[in-house]
């Protein structure tokens, strides 16, 4: 194996050379895989925009709408109400629809879906649409460790022993 990677290469290298011989790949490659692009997701505001006066009336549904009264303080932008949502609360156009761990998300219902991703698995993270029975979600998880994809929700609809 030294032969392979030579005496003077990176260390870390040679230590996933010496585990991939191992057999221990599966764990190592799902934790290797990283967004390319490591810049900060800085959010302007996280908590909802309420619709005023929402949290008065039961019937209200408390979705943004806007103001559109004569009088209205909250239009008129008034010290002390409601705040309105405006175009200044918007994500940079770099890190918009980004997923907390730095890729965007991907949504796949088969197998062959994963295909488009194989060249960018450091941007997209694959994510197995809610509708995916427990035998095809097993297959893509599979497919997703030969490409390197990261999948979010790989957990779901494991068997007690099939996950451990």
């Amino acid at each position: 194996l030294k032969a392979i990677v030579g005496e003077t290469a990176n260390p870390a290298r040679a230590n996933f050379l010496d585990r991939r011989a191992s057999g221990g790949l599966d764990a190592l490659l799902r934790a290797m895989v990283q967004a390319a692009d490591a810049r900060k997701i800085v959010k302007k505001r996280i908590k909802k925009f309420p619709r005023f006066q929402a949290d008065r009336f039961k019937r209200m549904n408390p979705a943004w709408r806007k103001p559109r009264g004569i009088d209205g303080r909250v239009r008129r932008r008034f010290k002390g109400s409601t705040l309105m949502p405006n175009i200044g609360y918007g994500s940079d156009k770099k890190t918009r629809f980004r997923l907390r761990n730095g890729f965007y998300k991907f949504l796949v219902r088969n197998p062959s879906d994963l295909e488009m991703l194989l060249m960018h698995n450091e941007k997209y993270a694959v994510e197995i649409a809610h509708n995916i029975g427990a035998k095809k979600r097993k297959e893509i998880v599979e497919r997703a460790d030969q490409l390197r994809l990261h999948v979010t929700n790989r957990n779901g609809r494991l068997r007690a022993e099939e996950g451990e």
